[in-house]
């Protein structure tokens, strides 16, 4: 620390202080919140496992190549968020930062929004009831944790991100049942044609 006079901590710093100090000291939990880190950079644990899926369950490829897209889009509008709005990183002496980070800019949550989107889009996908709900359920607190545990967002990056994640997976669903509904139409217009031949 310099000799400078000591930096007032804002109240969303505060509740970084106080979940880095709940979390970070127990065993196990900056290694899990790195790990979480590198799964969720720049939404490439979303699309391997959207790929996974889209070969292990050939007859449910469609709803994992939507699970793939929307996690990817999801990353993708929250990078341009970030740049529009151009938030920087928490950074006070009290808050420790765990992990490297490809920017510098904080709001939204890449990590939240992928993750959320990956999360809703991939528990639908593997055709398991009430999986679009269970799945992020399972996934999504730790990760939005695991950013404010490693000193890299604010609460509200991480629940806007979050916010982002579950709309871009509601437009990639509604963007898969228009798509379908279409090539519906094209095939029947197709067999029309080849009937009257």
């Amino acid at each position: 620390m310099s000799n400078a006079p000591e930096q007032a901590l804002s109240p969303e710093e505060m509740i970084l202080v106080g979940v880095q100090a709940q979390l970070a000291g127990r065993p196990g939990v900056l290694p899990a919140a790195r790990g979480l880190s590198h799964f969720g950079e720049h939404s490439l644990g979303w699309l391997g496992l959207a790929a996974l899926g889209a070969v292990l369950q050939p007859k449910r490829r469609k709803e994992y190549v939507t699970a793939g897209v929307g996690a990817f889009v999801a990353h993708a509008a929250s990078v341009v968020i970030k740049r529009i709005v151009r938030r920087k990183r928490p950074d006070h002496p009290y808050i420790t930062v765990g992990v490297g980070t490809p920017s510098k800019l904080s709001f939204p949550s890449s990590h939240a929004t992928s993750s959320t989107a990956g999360a809703i889009l991939l528990g639908r996908a593997s055709g398991v009831p009430g999986g679009a709900v269970l799945a992020p359920a399972a996934v999504v607190p730790p990760m939005l944790a695991s950013r404010m545990v490693l000193g890299v967002h604010y609460p509200t990056d991480v629940a806007a991100g979050a916010a982002i994640g579950a709309a871009t997976a509601v437009a990639a669903i509604e963007g898969e049942r228009l798509w379908t509904r279409r090539a519906a139409r094209r095939t029947d217009k197709r067999d029309q044609k080849g009937s009257r031949s």
